[in-house]
């Protein structure tokens, strides 16, 4: 069995000085080279216990790592989510008024990569979700689908060994939420990375490997493949 690439001990988070308990007492592991789906309503919880295991946000108490390092240290959390992490959110996030290939370099930008190398791996994963036809055009001009194709790009620029994804269909059409899914999951699984992914569509969940459901902040029950 492989070693875990994410160990979460007793993590606790909340908000507005402690009134809002959101984590209470999550322990976890991700596998690497697993799918994990996080599955709950909304407010259970999902979105934030992904920010914790990336770094973008600190737990209150309790221990993660990620890639056996404590995500706690600030140098740590830049250094993973540069290098180690992509991540990809409900919404596209990505900036309107610069070019989808602008966008999707800025992870090259921000770890000072090589340029040659940078577009052609946007090439080689433009191709894989069939926007390369679309790169020259402003996100404000593309359609839903196409800006979360780009922003799963993005998410891959580094080639991270962990992909955290916040309900990364949420937004889409039912034949865009296929089409995207089935997208991630192949340049996921043909990579051999591993993946963490928050939904409350039970027919993704199905797909992943393993499903853990969470409820008022708490995980509840597992279910495996």
């Amino acid at each position: 069995m492989s070693e875990p690439i994410v160990t979460i001990r007793d993590v606790w988070k909340s908000y507005d000085r402690g009134r809002i308990e959101v984590l209470r007492g999550v322990t976890m592991d991700v596998r690497e080279g697993e799918i994990v789906a996080l599955c709950g309503s909304s407010g259970c919880g999902k979105s934030t216990l992904l920010n914790v295991m990336s770094g973008l946000e600190e737990a209150d108490k309790g221990t993660v790592r990620a890639f056996d390092r404590d995500v706690s240290d600030e140098t740590v959390r830049v250094e993973l989510l540069r290098h180690k992490i992509g991540y990809v959110f409900q919404l596209h996030h990505l900036m309107p008024d610069l070019t989808l290939q602008e966008n999707c370099l800025v992870p090259i930008v921000a770890i000072r990569g090589h340029r040659r190398e940078a577009l052609a791996r946007l090439k080689e994963l433009a191709d894989a979700t069939g926007i390369s036809h679309r790169l020259g055009q402003r996100v404000r001009e593309l359609s839903g689908g196409e800006r979360q194709r780009g922003a799963l790009v993005r998410a891959l620029m580094n080639d991270p060994g962990l992909l955290l994804c916040d309900e990364p269909t949420g937004a889409l059409d039912e034949r865009n939420r296929e089409v995207v899914f089935d997208l991630l999951l192949e340049l996921v699984r043909s990579r051999g990375r591993t993946m963490v992914i928050a939904t409350h569509d039970p027919s993704i969940a199905g797909r992943c490997d393993r499903t853990l459901r969470m409820r008022d902040g708490i995980i509840v029950g597992e279910d495996a493949r």
